[in-house]
């Protein structure tokens, strides 16, 4: 079953046709990556998935529901992380998971929704820390906890791993594999070839606005005999 199916989409800003007619679908439960240069569109895409944008023309279809027309059965079936998200910095993490699981629950909901936030986090003693003394990392795996402890049916998440060294990156690879092994879909963007080849079941390769490739890591490497995907997208864009 597809959780998401994107058809014919574009996005103009006046004269400026930032995506041109794009397609894909993504399964349920899968781990999907739109990948491209900076500007290629991903960005875009994922905001008008998200609602936060309004198409040009197309379709997009989260879980049954349409964008256009149901807006809000939509948000409440995702969740969407940005590449420049932020925390409360004067909060501890505790008290800004709770803050937001304010937002969609209450009681023992509520209790539930924060403890499982703090699980998916995994700070240990420095949850109770305040976040302007956290590391990159521990402050991405914290809004990673936030986006996904509402138990959305879909997770988005733009450069999931920007700015993050090696190790953080690992650890916060390893926390959406197992985001995705609870059932959840999961679609990243990146411009970083290594982490989805390593990290998604399958992806799309934007350029300029357009899809030119979707499948499978191995099976792209395959078609092309490329060592790795950054050789297949420049094979394909040149070719």
């Amino acid at each position: 079953m597809d959780s998401l199916v994107i058809k014919d989409v574009k996005k103009t800003y006046g004269e400026n046709e930032a995506v041109k007619g794009i397609s894909f679908s993504v399964k349920e439960g899968e781990v999907f990556g739109l990948i491209g240069p900076n500007g290629s569109g991903k960005t875009t895409t994922l905001r008008m998935i998200s609602t936060l944008l309004r198409l040009s023309s197309g379709s997009i279809t989260v879980c049954g529901y349409d964008v256009a027309k149901e807006s809000d059965n939509v948000r409440g079936v995702i969740s969407y992380l940005p590449e420049d998200a932020g925390a409360y910095k004067g909060l501890t993490g505790r008290a800004y998971l709770k803050f937001m699981a304010g937002f969609f629950a209450e009681g023992e909901d509520f209790n539930k929704m924060v403890e499982r936030g703090i699980a998916l986090a995994d700070l240990g003693d420095r949850i109770d820390s305040k976040i302007d003394t956290y590391s990159k990392g521990m402050a991405r795996r914290l809004l990673i906890a936030r986006a996904v402890m509402p138990s959305p049916r879909i997770a988005i998440m733009d450069e999931v791993t920007s700015g993050l060294d090696v190790i953080n990156a690992f650890e916060i690879r390893d926390v959406i594999r197992g985001i995705a092994k609870n059932g959840v879909t999961v679609l990243i963007s990146s411009h970083n070839m290594f982490e989805v080849d390593i990290l998604c079941d399958r992806i799309a390769m934007i350029n300029e606005g357009r899809i030119v490739l979707i499948g499978t890591p191995a099976e792209l490497k395959e078609k092309f005999n490329a060592a790795n995907l950054e050789e297949v997208f420049v094979k394909a864009v040149k070719g």
